[in-house]
This record gives structure tokens, sequence and C-alpha cells, in this order.
């Protein structure tokens, strides 16, 4: 007889879980608070991006997730965009970092460093007044997160057979049980992939854990006229400081350093910025970064605006009108870990705190981790 599983949280975690579990025989009920999942797992950008973490474990994980991605996406008829990235260098330091990244990483990844006419060629949306060069790579896929979401659980109900509990708040766990009011469920195993809502769940362990919140603002800009592609996600040197990924570079700190004084309101409030293009030729872009534990429910148009000035650096869209502005909150661990993997007790685990690494890492981490307890 199978093994059953219950998972909490029907976002990017949960059905990655769901799906490691699922592909090993296990009867799979999924229990989501909401009609659908509308946290962190559609408020960001659709970007699985292999270049933010660095060579080795983190790397191969996030080619082994954007592997999965590939195979779901293709299964189940789900729009993605196999477009790469472009990191956009101004100055001679941006360079260096860029020099510095491809000579440490081409053997391993498929990067390049390009000159600015090789850079116009792979997206026309760059600005080329002053270009130095860029870095390519071409191991970033897009997906639209706020369908593939929904579209990767009806895949996994389909294919698998997953049960799914819409509008179904888990308010306590106590294995092998699960409640929801006065109802209840059974499973040999139970997975808790709610994200930060695991506070309310542990409320104790979340205070004693190395964690915090992370609020983002994003926006998207209209449909760029006449099927206007930009090409490859686009970034810009702001991002170099930001992911680990570049950490390899001998010249970061000294880029850093500059940024320091130049950028120092942006860095305050987290800003580096990146665009992507969805399926309609809408455009995201963003980022913020505010951590605390509790946070203004209202977005700051002086963010916004710091986004859209620094993206004009690098960026000349045809379109900038704004559609939409938004935000996101997820966990994030302070102590410098890329998860939080917790057994709570026996048969109950946590799986959370992969910060804004969830689109990249989520289906290659329970991948790892189902696969190394089965």
């Amino acid at each position: 007889m199978n093994k059953k599983a219950i998972v909490i949280g029907a976002g990017i975690v949960g059905l990655a879980t769901s799906r490691a579990l699922a592909l090993r025989g296990y009867k799979v009920t999924v229990f989501e608070r909401n009609e659908r999942a509308v946290g962190a797992s559609i408020r960001n950008f659709g970007m699985i991006w292999p270049i933010g973490q660095a060579t080795g474990p983190m790397y191969e994980r996030a080619m082994l997730s954007r592997s999965i991605w590939k195979t779901i996406c293709t299964e189940a008829k789900i729009w993605h965009d196999e477009v790469g990235s472009l990191h956009l260098a101004y100055h001679d330091d941006e360079l260096q970092v860029i020099q510095e990244y491809v000579e440490v990483n081409q053997a391993h990844r498929d990067c390049a460093l390009l000159n600015p006419g090789e850079a116009f060629i792979k997206s026309p949306a760059i600005n080329t007044d002053g270009l130095k060069g860029a870095l390519w790579s071409g191991e970033e896929m897009i997906i639209e997160s706020r369908e593939a979401v929904g579209q990767v659980a009806a895949y996994l109900a389909d294919k698998y057979g997953v049960e799914f509990h819409w509008n179904t708040a888990i308010s306590r766990i106590e294995h092998p049980k699960v409640y929801s009011g006065k109802s209840t469920w059974e499973a040999d195993e139970i997975y808790v992939c709610s994200g930060a809502d695991f506070e309310t769940l542990y409320p104790e362990l979340f205070a004693q854990t190395d964690i915090t919140k992370c609020k983002l603002q994003m926006m998207r800009l209209v449909s760029q006229p006449d099927g206007w592609r930009i090409g490859p996600s686009l970034c810009g040197g702001l991002s170099m400081i930001h992911y680990p990924g570049f950490q390899v570079a001998a010249s970061l700190p000294a880029l850093r350093a500059r940024y320091q004084e130049q950028y120092a309101t942006q860095l305050k409030w987290g800003i580096h910025v990146m665009a992507s293009q969805n399926g309609n030729g809408e455009l995201t872009i963003g980022d913020s970064h505010e951590y605390g534990l509790v946070h203004d429910p209202f977005d700051k148009a002086f963010i916004n605006e710091m986004i859209t000035g620094y993206l004009h650096t690098f960026a000349n869209f045809k379109d900038w009108q704004l559609l939409q502005s938004w935000h996101g909150i997820l966990p994030k661990m302070t102590n410098g870990a890329t998860e939080l993997i917790v057994d709570v007790e026996p048969g109950v685990t946590i799986i959370n705190g992969l910060g804004g690494n969830g689109m990249t890492l989520s289906l290659g981490l329970c991948e790892q981790v189902i696969a190394a307890r089965s």
C-alpha cells in the first residue's frame, strides 16, 4: 500500500515537495488556505536564475531545478522562455567584475563577455550609450509565475493524482493528523511548506529560528507595442553585488564600495534592478528588499521611482506605462543558511526559508531532500 503524505501550502515549495513525493509513489494531499496560491510564489519575476548561485552545490541545485521546470513546462504546455540574461557594464569596475566572473566560470557555465555590439544583437532594449560590455548567460529561463504556479498544481493532479484541498487552513498538526477546525486528515509524512505562515503553526520554533521576512516592491509595465521583445532578462550592475554567484570576482568588494557611496539610498532599501518579459509582452521590473518581522502594508512611491530611475540607465523600452505595482513578502534566513529544513517531530518536516530563490531552487531542493529520505 502506498505511503500517504500531506503537504501544507500550494506555493512553489509545496508543489515541488508534492512532485518529489508523488514521483516516488506517495499518495499526496495538499492543503492550501486560499482558493489558489497568492503569496510570494506568484509575486516575482518568474525567473529561474542559475547565474545568481555560486558555482558548486547551489548552482547544481539551480540547474536541477531548471531541468525539472523544463520537463514540467513541456509536458503541461506551460509558457516558458529560455532567454538567458544580460548584466550590463557602464564603468570599468563593472566590466572588471564581469571579466573575472567569466574567467572563473566559463569552463562550468554557458557564459561569455560581450562587447557592446554583441550585446545589442542579443537585446534591442539595452542602452548602448556609454556601454562598455555585458555578461551573457544562456541558462536563465522565464515563466509567468502568476499562471504557472496554478498550472503546475493542475499538472500534478492530472499526472500523479495529487489531491488539492483549497480554502482549507490547517490550524494544528499532531502526527499523524492535521486539523482544520474540527476536520482531520492523516498521513505517514507531513510537510509544512507554507512560507512564513509556519509561524502560526509553530510560533515558538519561529521565534527561536534565525529567520525574518523580506518585503519586495515590484512593478509591471504594459505589453510592448507590435510584439516587440527585449530578448534576455536585463540587469544593471547593482545585481552583481546582490547575488552570491558574483562573489568569485576578486574586484567585487571595490565595486561594492563605490556603490555604497554612489547608491547609498538605493542600497539602504535593498534595491537592485532587473527586467523580464512575459509571453504577453509585459515587462516585470523591480525590486527592493526591506527586512523585518512586520512590514508597512503600504508601498513606497519613492522606492518605485528609484527602481525605474536606475532602470532607465541601462534599458530603453518602447512603452514605460505602468500597468501594476505590488509587493511580496517572503521568509529569509538571517544566519547565512540557504534554506530551513526542520524535523519538528517524527513524521513532520518544515521546508522553508529559501529567501528570494524559491522559483530558482525549490524544485531542485525538494527533489534532493525527498530523494535522500526515500
